[in-house]
């Protein structure tokens, strides 16, 4: 779920970046550039968290699996 939430923040920042590209300076783009890859390390920072969670429960419904084999 919190994979959603960064998505939709960094879409959300990409939109607001990108609003004024018609009347975009030199310094601008710089902003947007960097907003885009603040953007993308919170996204790829997500899927690291959520690939963690994903890990533990894959170890816990092994443990649980194996106690079930064992009773």
């Amino acid at each position: 779920m919190k994979k959603f939430g960064f998505l939709a923040l960094a879409l959300g920042l990409f939109a607001v970046a990108c609003n004024n590209a018609g009347t975009a300076t030199e310094g601008d783009s710089t902003k947007v550039d960097s907003l885009v890859q603040a953007a993308q390390s919170t996204v790829d920072s997500a899927a690291q968290v959520v690939d963690s969670a994903a890990q533990v429960v894959d170890s816990t419904a092994k443990a649980i699996d194996s106690t079930a084999k064992a009773h």
